[in-house]
């Protein structure tokens, strides 16, 4: 042995000693029980390469409008700047007339508008002459909503009664509302239920990896191209056909013929996005003196769909202004109140009540079915105090900069949030649908957070229809579309930033296996695959 030999050796295994125990502390330190995360995301690669090859032969099938379309692309512009693709310049001028914002989506829009049949028919057309836009858009209806952003796109459309050549005599007596989202953005969430569905042999040559499936209330076809994710879905229940039921059997045709459609229709290219981590989310210092919550997924006993228990969720979905104007706020049950002797409605500890038993599709509750959201009631009026308090007045505030989905006959607001980073949106319910329609609280605005957009009410279906509480859900988009997920841990992340100390979880610690967190792992771990909003009413 060389001369040191002995001190090199045991050196070398006192450093590997040691790096194993530092291993072994960072695999089974556990995290404190009220630590916070954030979601994390996957980015997408878009590929307009692919997206250009198809527009060229959609625009090529109209010789009379292929000369207006450049291919050829620009080397003397930076790669990202719009002029670099002279092409989708030309085709988003065309658009942006029906589809307003339509360059700010960040993958390629596909929608139900032939932008080449309909520039061959205006220059065909007498000076004047206004085109029925539904003609050059399978029959539906002009867009009701369009909404594009850095992570994508989201639209909806609408396809009469009767309308449609070919299409099946229907018994649903209203229009057929069909909605597509396009994103470069997917959360990483834990979904057993992810991925599945049936493919549709009739339009597997254009859709080679479509899925059809029914989920929380949705028929939703999925798939890929130009290696973003797009989800077409039509709200309707898996039933017997009625004229006020959609049943999904009949939404079959209304889709299919949606996504027979499509065309690209706009966007532009940009800098790629980046996967978002989870992280531990940083809390207020100060301890509150009253603030207190039970865990997430503790709902009381028994009131979960067949007796079943909660949904344990450490994620705060987003960084989030809380929903009430003002505190004292309490997330409490509405429907069980009376079971629970400790906890009343208006005190604390709060108490989850995501997943309490319900007739709705949640597939992230136990079999299948609970309360898409939490239940907030505001404080009781004060007897001793000196500023004005009405309890019909207590304001409905934005969590965030965003754009509003709803229509004059919703009851619920949504609230979409579209960036570089997220792709959500936030629902409130019970509000009074006549006093948000005379407030211009409809699709297409763009809200800021804190700004006040209703009162808190007891709207379902009528006035009185429920107790006096706001109802609030948070849906993130995934290869399966729109998701519901827990917002109990997000509302506790809110109200401290609102009360501006950290709360203290207390009860007991429930049963359940920590749910995954991606993009935790070391890099060179492979994450899974994880494939790919709804107007029913709840308590």
């Amino acid at each position: 042995m060389p001369p040191g030999g002995e001190t090199v050796v045991g050196n070398r295994f006192r450093f590997v000693s040691l790096l194993l125990a530092s291993l072994s502390l960072l695999v089974i330190t556990p995290l404190a029980a009220d630590e916070i995360r954030s979601p994390s995301l996957t980015a997408l690669r878009v590929d307009w390469r692919a997206a250009l090859d198809q527009l060229r032969t959609e625009i090529n099938s109209r010789p009379q409008v292929a000369a207006d379309f450049t291919f050829v692309p620009r080397r003397s512009v930076a790669r990202f700047d719009p002029r670099a693709v002279p092409a989708l310049v030309q085709l988003n001028a065309v658009s942006s007339r029906f589809f307003t914002g339509i360059t700010r989506s960040s993958v390629p829009v596909l929608l139900p508008f032939d932008a080449a049949a309909y520039l061959e028919a205006q220059r065909s057309s007498a000076a004047g002459t206004t085109l029925a836009l539904s003609r050059y858009q399978a029959d539906f209806n002009p867009v009701d909503l369009f909404d594009a952003g850095p992570a994508g796109y989201s639209a909806t459309f609408s396809l009469e009664p009767g309308a449609g050549d070919g299409m099946p005599t229907r018994i649903f007596a209203k229009p057929v509302e069909v909605q597509i989202t396009g994103s470069a953005l997917v959360y990483d969430i834990a979904d057993p239920s992810g991925g599945k569905g049936e493919p549709v042999k009739p339009l597997a040559t254009i859709y080679p990896d479509l899925r059809r499936f029914i989920r929380e209330g949705y028929l939703r076809y999925a798939f890929t191209r130009f290696g973003a994710a797009y989800v077409v879905s039509i709200q309707c229940l898996d039933s017997v056909a009625k004229p006020r039921r959609l049943a999904c059997k009949e939404a079959y045709p209304v889709a299919e013929r949606f996504l027979k459609a499509l065309h690209v229709t706009g966007g532009q290219r940009m800098r790629p996005l980046m996967d978002v981590a989870s992280e531990l989310i940083d809390r207020p210092a100060d301890r509150s003196t009253d603030f207190s919550y039970r865990p997430s997924g503790d709902i009381i006993p028994n009131t979960g769909y067949r007796k079943q228990g909660g949904h344990p969720d450490v994620m705060a979905y987003a960084q989030v202004r809380f929903p009430l104007e003002k505190a004292p706020a309490f997330v409490h049950s509405q429907s069980y109140a009376k079971r629970d002797k400790v906890d009343g409605p208006t005190a604390y500890p709060w108490r989850d009540n995501f997943c309490e038993s319900r007739s709705f599709e949640v597939w992230q509750c136990a079999g299948g079915y609970g309360h898409q959201g939490e239940d907030i009631r505001a404080a009781e009026c004060p007897g001793d105090s000196h500023e004005p308090c009405d309890p019909k007045q207590r304001g409905v505030v934005a969590v965030r900069d965003a754009v509003v989905i709803r229509t004059p006959s919703d009851q619920a607001v949504t609230l979409e949030v579209n960036s570089r980073t997220e792709h959500i949106r936030f629902r409130y319910m019970h509000m009074n649908p006549h006093a948000l329609n005379a407030d211009g609280v409809l699709n297409g605005r763009n809200v800021t957070e804190g700004e006040k957009i209703g009162v808190v009410s007891n709207y379902l279906d009528h006035p009185a229809g429920t107790s006096m509480h706001l109802h609030f859900d948070v849906q993130v988009f995934t290869r399966d579309g729109w998701i519901w997920v827990s917002p109990y841990t997000t509302l506790v992340s809110a109200y401290e930033r609102l009360i501006r100390a950290r709360g203290r979880e207390i009860g007991p610690e429930v049963a359940s296996t920590p749910q995954p967190v991606a993009h935790a792992l070391p890099e060179d771990v492979v994450k899974p695959d994880l494939r790919e909003g709804s107007s029913g009413e709840e308590n």
